[in-house]
């Protein structure tokens, strides 16, 4: 397949870039894009939450008091969870929520939602950003200039130009191509990328 090349500082200058239609033209897999979006936000949980259960709070050993004759409900530690500083009943421990998803089902995800993008028409290809200051002011002014207000631009690696110019404008995330995720790309309402990048996606995907 072709797509145009966009020149984002003239608009003028364009130009076509053949992609492989196996890595973006790939059919749509919601059940795939799904669990491979799962398995990715899982495995960004900590999973460092901990309660005390029973054998871990302070106390235990001797009975509080005799178990008949008292008049009181009979009880064999202070530890029990109905007791006010007991143990919590079902005490959450530190765990891993990862989900295991194989290199071929996270590949094919990504092929998934890049070919979609591409056919709903948010997919920008630009030949390079190339900002001449990190100033914010320019940054605008080029997006407004293209009518770009919410995206996300990746770069092959990420210029300080661009990270400074664009790290305080809302609705806008720029990133380098190592940095690609499937619920960023799947979630952007714009994906800005170079040439650079569509060739590395073109390498690792197909």
């Amino acid at each position: 397949m072709q797509v145009n090349v966009v020149n984002l500082l003239d608009k003028d200058s364009k130009s076509n870039l053949n992609l492989d239609d196996k890595v973006f033209a790939a059919p749509y897999s919601e059940g795939l894009v799904h669990q491979v979006i799962v398995s990715y936000m899982a495995a960004a949980r900590a999973g460092t939450k901990q309660n005390k259960g029973r054998s871990d709070v302070r106390g235990g050993g001797a009975k509080p008091w005799r178990q008949k004759g008292t008049g009181r409900a009979r009880a064999g530690t202070n530890t029990s969870p109905i007791w006010r500083g007991g143990g919590v009943t079902f005490a959450a421990r530190p765990r891993s929520f990862e989900k295991k998803v194989n290199k071929k089902m996270y590949r094919g995800a990504m092929r998934s939602i890049l070919s979609e993008q591409i056919r709903k028409g948010a997919l920008v290809v630009i030949e390079d950003l190339k900002l001449e200051t990190h100033k914010t002011k320019d940054f605008l002014n080029v997006m407004s200039a293209n009518n770009i207000d919410n995206a996300i631009f990746v770069e092959e690696t990420l210029s300080e130009n661009t990270y400074f110019a664009s790290r305080n404008i809302p609705n806008i995330w720029a990133i380098d191509f190592f940095s690609l995720n499937p619920y960023d790309l799947y979630t952007a309402k714009k994906l800005v990328m170079t040439t650079a990048v569509m060739q590395k996606i073109e390498e690792w995907l197909s």
